[in-house]
């Protein structure tokens, strides 16, 4: 029995070869390289091919056509390269995607003919591109390997030094590819499709590519970029892709569509990092920089930089699945105060409506008989009030029909899955954010409720849409995997306009090129088991490692393990997450159970000491989250972002820096025990003092249940706040002091911070 040929199966995703109206097209040598403006423009031709059981064979049958591809230059580290095929080139004006930072500016570039082709060079005569245009030596090829074709050569040099060259010829025989360096796939004659290949080298490492719950080193695996519910963090789906990765070899690509694309790092060829990219443009930014960091502020200066965050947001969130009135939370507030367990933030979930899940925008007044009043009494208390809502409507509810007469949900044929099965609610339309009268629609219901005193928003939910669905302006696979960035953008704006920059954030889930600019993000239902815990770092790392800068999570995870509603948390794995949870730019407290610290008695003074802590560090991480917001460092950081030519960092997903100075290596097991990595360096063991020299591994390292692993480099001198507090209303910025961590520094007990932490 034949094999069939497997890049049409794995990487076309084609069943059978030859799908009826589809053609794969490959691109050959380039035929001509000349200038054009400020940019350059190549010429490429590309050759249709047939497909049979085994072999993709030239279509003699077939004229090739003639492509052009334009080249720019942003600076002295991004190259793009671009094809509309035959189309105008997109207008990166109306591109959401895109938020051009000043300083980055187009620089005009050359060509110069060299013996094999041509190069590119910008306007201080630096190379950035290099491409091949001589004829391949035909005569290679034997009677066993007939019909050669020639393939796209050519290299990027994104910032004059690295190169990163396109993958040609990466086949066994010439008719069985296993990547293609750029080619397409037309449909009824029209581009469909379309391929990339780049050279991966054997000890190439790739890590990003949005919220990721695998391992960090992304070499060897395959992802479709396709926003969808992930239920769960410990599998494939994801709420938020992201077109993005970095490379070990000094560079990030930029995949520049909201289309879904298959991605794949080393796998389907373990010589190709490849995409398929399901739009009718192919649009590649090539990034580079000295290190991670400068790569990803890099990919910022294109795509948008995170808005800093308000200070009350540092502080511990409460919230379950869901509190149903105002005096439950009344209650709540009452308890923790009580129980000195400091908070800032109560989130409302999907019960604050008349009836649990049915969005309407609208307080039940049964239940919250005077919101204004309520919220005003709650921010007295120093409590902030967050808000549930999705942007999906249900037909029985009060604003269906003015939605549908409107046109402010799109029109379809059928009732909208959002990816989950809520059996007790059928939703009948999405807003359909591509009509701007339906965006003001949207703002002027949350504008009601930010001016009654909501703190923000939770733009839950997003990256699911309707496939069946007529939305005005894009078709459903250019919005798709958008659908969540203008969601959030609409939402941030109003909060914004109402509540001003510096007390502006909302509390998203999906996720695509841009939303960085709108924070913060979370990682969704993640289950309340140690593989939840882990699988949740894994994605906040590589979410860190894809432009966005702060990122939080569900303590102790959503949903209840086994069962999902009834499982309880178990205490040794309610207080590990807290204490990772402490090391996060956001806290957050929800899940489908109860998840107030004083609900678990046997080991609510443990907590109580932790959050303490939290508050002391709320000095420090303003600062490192006033540093995130201004270059291409996360709040939680991998630690590839300092030590990205230590492979053994590019391998590391259970231990993370917490803004520039904290090392942390969280606990995931009952057992208490684990190994540490810790990089080169000078480490201070934040519990009692000692200097350990890196690289060093610590092996079976135990941690009693009120410590995990924490180390600070060593010469540190951070803010903390040195008085024990409820919120951060009571904070008082005259009385912030320093903490050295040098030779005086005898572990946190003998510090000034003991006597009120205890820890």
């Amino acid at each position: 029995m034949k094999q069939g040929n497997r890049f049409i199966f794995d990487m076309l995703d084609q069943d059978v070869p030859g799908v009826s109206g589809e053609k794969i097209w490959s691109a050959g040598r380039a035929r001509d390289v000349a200038d054009s403006g400020s940019a350059a423009v190549i010429k490429i031709p590309f050759q249709p091919q047939n497909t049979d059981n085994i072999f993709i064979r030239p279509d003699k049958d077939t004229s090739e056509k003639i492509y052009d591809f334009t080249v720019r230059c942003y600076g002295n580290s991004v190259i793009r390269i671009t094809s509309a095929f035959e189309k105008q080139l997109p207008d990166d004006s109306v591109n959401p995607m895109l938020e051009w930072s000043e300083d980055i500016k187009q620089m005009p570039v050359h060509t110069v003919k060299t013996e094999t082709g041509f190069q590119i060079l910008d306007e201080n005569n630096v190379r950035r591109m290099e491409i091949n245009t001589a004829p391949f030596p035909v005569e290679y090829w034997s009677d066993l390997q007939p019909d050669p074709q020639e393939s796209f050569e050519a290299v990027m040099y994104p910032d004059g030094k690295n190169a990163v060259p396109f993958m040609s010829y990466d086949n066994f025989f010439p008719h069985q590819p296993e990547s293609y360096s750029m080619g397409c796939v037309t449909k009824n004659g029209s581009i469909d499709r379309c391929l990339y290949s780049l050279h991966a080298k054997a000890d190439e490492k790739f890590a990003g590519t949005g919220e990721r719950f695998a391992a960090m080193n992304l070499a060897g695996k395959t992802f479709v970029l396709e926003n969808s519910d992930g239920l769960g963090v410990n599998n494939r789906r994801a709420y938020k892709n992201i077109p993005f990765y970095v490379s070990s070899k000094g560079y990030g690509l930029l995949i520049m569509t909201s289309t879904h694309v298959r991605l794949s790092l080393a796998d389907i060829s373990t010589r190709a990092a490849q995409g398929l990219i399901e739009d009718d443009v192919l649009d590649l930014f090539f990034i580079g920089g000295n290190s991670v960091e400068e790569i990803i502020h890099n990919y910022r200066k294109i795509t948008g930089f995170p808005k800093q965050v308000p200070v009350w947001s540092y502080g511990t969130w409460l919230s379950r699945m869901t509190y149903f009135t105002a005096d439950e939370t009344r209650e709540i507030v009452s308890l923790m105060r009580e129980g000195k367990f400091p908070c800032d933030v109560i989130h409302l979930d999907s019960g604050w409506f008349e009836k649990n899940w049915k969005c309407e925008w609208e307080f039940s007044r049964a239940n919250f008989a005077n919101p204004e009043k309520y919220m005003k009494e709650m921010d007295d208390k120093g409590i902030k009030i967050s808000l549930w809502q999705l942007p999906a409507i249900a037909k029985d509810t009060i604003h269906y029909q003015t939605a549908l007469d409107n046109r402010y949900i799109a029109p379809k044929s059928k009732n909208v899955s959002l990816g989950s099965n809520f059996s007790s609610v059928e939703f009948n339309g999405t807003i359909d954010f591509t009509n701007p009268e339906a965006v003001k629609w949207y703002q002027g219901l949350l504008k009601k409720l930010l001016v009654m005193g909501a703190a923000l928003i939770k733009t839950d939910f997003g990256e699911a849409i309707e496939e069946d669905a007529d939305y005005m302006n894009l078709p459903y696979r250019k919005l798709h995997n958008l659908y969540g960035l203008l969601y959030q953008k609409a939402a941030y704006e109003i909060t914004e306009s109402v509540k001003g920059r510096s007390d502006t954030m909302i509390w998203a889930r999906a996720g695509w090129t841009g939303c960085q600019r709108y924070p913060i993000h979370w990682g969704g239902d993640c289950a309340s088991s140690w593989d939840g815990l882990a699988g949740s770092i894994r994605g906040g790392l590589h979410i860190g490692l894809s432009g966005f800068a702060f990122w939080s999570h569900d303590v102790p995870g959503f949903h209840g393990y086994p069962s999902f509603m009834n499982s309880i948390t178990p205490d040794d794995l309610y207080v590990r997450w807290t204490q990772v949870g402490v090391f996060t730019s956001h806290l957050r407290y929800h899940g489908s159970n109860v998840r107030e610290p004083y609900a678990y008695p046997k080991i609510a003074d443990i907590v109580r000491k932790w959050l303490n802590l939290r508050y002391a560090l709320i000095p420090y991480i303003i600062n490192e989250g006033e540093k995130a917001v201004t270059s291409g460092y996360p709040v939680l950081r991998a630690l590839l972002f300092d030590h990205d030519k230590d492979p053994v960092c590019w391998n590391i997903d259970d231990e993370y820096y917490f803004g520039e100075c904290f090392l942390i290596a969280p606990v995931l097991n009952s057992e208490g025990i684990r190994d540490v990595y810790l990089p080169e360096g000078s480490w201070t063991d934040f519990w009692n003092g000692k200097v350990i020299k890196g690289p060093v591994w610590l092996k079976n390292v135990k941690s009693p249940l009120e410590r995990i692993p924490v180390y600070v480099k060593t010469g540190s001198e951070i803010q903390v706040y040195p008085e024990i507090i409820q919120s951060t209303k009571e904070m008082n910025n005259d009385k912030i002091v320093n903490l050295k961590f040098d030779s005086s520094f005898k572990g946190l007990s003998g510090s000034f911070l003991a006597k009120n932490i205890g820890l």
